[in-house]
């Protein structure tokens, strides 16, 4: 039997821009479907850059089965201060419950502040740190990988 190897993709080969590509596609019914039942969330309602004064959420959506506000902010590159900044600023300015932030690449430091926020934040909000691959074998189409990196206790 002949076995192939699985590859990883570059993710700007599949999304080349992130807010034009990337955020519309995670936007749609079975992609947000895909990474909700990866991480026990029921989502609904996707919009996209939703706006809370002078920034806006890549995503803003709803938890079906309690309607409770949930931001996903994603990054096909490196996470960064910046970006875990604007997060937290989309999820005060919404009253989000539930936050997702999707990034390439974890760096550890940020892995730190994600499990930090879990510790010390009351049950009424998680916080989810997930990272994004594309992988294929062979000649195969690419397949969006989603990894849970940190998540509320």
């Amino acid at each position: 039997m002949k076995l192939g190897k699985i590859e990883e993709v570059a993710l700007r080969r599949i999304w080349p821009d992130e807010a034009r590509d990337f955020t519309p596609w995670l936007a749609k019914k079975e992609n947000l479907d895909t990474l909700g039942g990866l991480l026990g969330l029921s989502l609904t309602e996707a919009e996209q850059e939703v706006s809370d004064g002078s920034f806006s959420a890549d995503i803003h959506c709803k938890l079906e089965d309690d309607n409770r506000t949930v931001i996903i902010e994603n990054q096909i590159e490196s996470s960064n201060h910046d970006h875990l900044g604007k997060t937290i600023v989309y999820a005060s300015g919404v009253n989000a419950s539930v936050v997702v932030w999707i990034v390439k690449n974890a760096r550890p430091e940020h892995v730190s502040a994600v499990e930090w926020l879990n510790e010390h934040t009351d049950g009424d909000i998680g916080f989810f740190l997930v990272e994004i691959h594309a992988i294929k074998i062979g000649d195969s189409s690419p397949a969006p990988q989603f990894m849970i990196i940190a998540q509320p206790n």
